[in-house]
């Protein structure tokens, strides 16, 4: 098998796969879940899906090891990726790695934030990546094991172990695996990807460390106004990380909210501004020793309002998931930047 960080070889002899998972358990290799044994023949078929990537990784946190191409598909081939998921897993290290993100602040933190996944372009109907129902939950290989690879990355190339390195209280299911497509086909507006700057025709990931989606439950509103500002009210939470308003959050908006939203004429642009000023939270709800924390922290007050993020433009607004009226608000650990990738074409 290939080593999972320093691209040797190391040699088990002839395991069957419940004695693998042992193995790798005993290592401190695996997430709890059964991993796959990352053979040279199998993690040189992943590497071939990247041939061409010869760009070099920046050093990982938190035990600042250089990843490899080699490293990366040991733990892609573990995750049970298939080979061609694997640009999709290099951009979203490659993501993770870029300075702007805080990976270390994200890995050693207390807060429960993974690495989410969010993938755009035409790589998603490719790969099937789920962007409709029940696109953050469980049964679509390529969201479960891409996100899986990523943190599989983590623990065995950065040594965020848990307990250790990673320090999260209590964690959260996301750890496991954070991936998903955004649903451009049934987007009313251009994708998320273009408005940041990106060709529609271009294949990108954009990370962020992110708490695990809440719902957003409106089966009533029939208005965009309405929506919002359900939507407002539920992102509105003074033990959210976000209060500390420096860093961005991502509303996933359900087809059926977002379809409402844009026929009464909200434009993305809109729409942020609206969830930038109804989410504020008064000073009143803070406690009074919050209060002298976050003035410790230059967190600013404005007429009275801890605003949940620097600017209207750090709402990350996009659109996924199938039927149903529900949308999502996904928080993010703070201190941090959304980071995109384009990946490169093979």
């Amino acid at each position: 098998m290939t080593d999972l960080t320093e691209s040797e070889v190391i040699e088990v002899g002839d395991l069957d796969l419940d004695q693998w998972n042992d193995y790798a358990t005993e290592q401190g290799w695996s997430d709890g879940f059964p991993v796959m044994l990352p053979t040279e023949e199998k993690v040189e078929r992943m590497v071939e899906a990247c041939r061409g990537d010869n760009e070099p990784f920046e050093p990982m946190s938190p035990r600042r090891v250089v990843p490899t191409l080699q490293s990366i598909a040991s733990n892609a081939v573990m995750a049970g990726c298939r080979p061609e998921y694997f640009p999709v897993v290099v951009g979203a290290v490659r993501a993770v790695l870029n300075p702007d993100y805080n990976l270390h602040g994200t890995l050693a933190t207390t807060h429960p934030c993974a690495q989410g996944i969010i993938v755009n372009g035409p790589i998603r109907t490719e790969l099937g990546i789920n962007c409709g129902s029940n696109c953050f939950g469980q049964g679509t290989k390529a969201n479960a094991t891409i996100g899986r690879a990523l943190q599989l990355t983590l623990l065995n190339v950065g040594g965020a172990k848990p307990g250790e390195m990673d320090r999260a209280t209590h964690g959260s299911p996301a750890k496991y695996s954070f991936c998903f497509g955004e649903n451009e086909e049934e987007s009313p507006w251009e994708p998320f990807h273009v408005r940041r700057g990106f060709d529609a025709s271009d294949n990108v990931v954009t990370l962020l460390p992110s708490e695990p989606p809440h719902n957003i439950n409106d089966h009533a509103s029939t208005t965009g106004k309405g929506l919002l500002k359900t939507i407002a009210g539920t992102i509105s939470q003074v033990g959210a990380n976000v209060i500390s308003g420096d860093a961005p959050y991502t509303i996933v908006l359900g087809p059926e909210h977002a379809q409402t939203i844009h026929r009464d004429g909200w434009t993305i642009q809109d729409i942020q501004q609206k969830l930038y000023e109804d989410s504020a939270i008064h000073v009143s709800r803070v406690s009074d020793e919050q209060r002298e924390f976050y003035k410790e922290r230059t967190t600013e007050l404005v007429n009275d309002h801890y605003h949940l993020s620097r600017s209207p433009d750090d709402i990350q607004v996009l659109v996924a998931g199938g039927p149903g009226k529900h949308s999502a608000y996904i928080p993010t650990f703070g201190h941090n930047e959304a980071c995109s990738v384009r990946l490169k074409r093979s």
